[in-house]
């Protein structure tokens, strides 16, 4: 039993700030495991699809996101993707009210992205930045780690707005 559970571990795990993960092979979907009060629980990375909620990490006063569409892709988006959103959470006084669409771009995502070197990236959680109808950001700072494969993406602007560069 305590063998197969490390070996399960082994496959798959969570970083602590979403840094870089080597190795593990190419699938749509990843799995990883937790143990908890003696529980195993299995979480599948996938793509953000609708109804996907997200977290939003700039100060433009919205706290959590729905996905109502991806904009590129049927199966849904990915790392520097466009989506449409609706905002579920908000701060009082923010520039973004509750139940409010808006677009955002994502800048952080649970499903592994491979880079050019062989090495790959995921997070631990699925953040995005909202915004305007130019595709400027609503808000001026951008807070935790952001991926410099945005700049494929030419969000440059988010990428000055970070205070640091995964």
């Amino acid at each position: 039993m305590a063998a197969s559970l490390a070996s399960k571990l082994s496959r798959g795990g969570r970083s602590l700030l979403g840094g870089l993960a080597n190795g593990g092979g190419s699938g749509l979907l990843r799995s990883t495991c937790e143990i908890t009060n003696n529980h195993l629980y299995t979480q599948q990375r996938t793509f953000i699809q609708m109804r996907t909620k997200l977290t939003v990490v700039d100060n433009s006063g919205a706290k959590q996101v729905m996905c109502i569409q991806a904009l590129k892709g049927r199966k849904g988006a990915r790392l520097g993707d466009t989506i449409v959103a609706s905002v579920k959470e908000a701060r009082p006084g923010g520039k973004v009210k509750k139940g409010d669409v808006v677009r955002a771009v994502v800048v952080r995502a649970a499903m592994q992205r491979g880079r050019c070197d062989g090495s790959e990236v995921k997070f631990d959680d699925n953040a995005v930045v909202i915004l305007n109808k130019q595709g400027e950001p609503v808000g001026t700072r951008v807070f935790g780690p952001v991926p410099h494969e945005l700049r494929k993406k030419k969000h440059l602007k988010i990428l000055t707005m970070a205070e640091h560069l995964a």
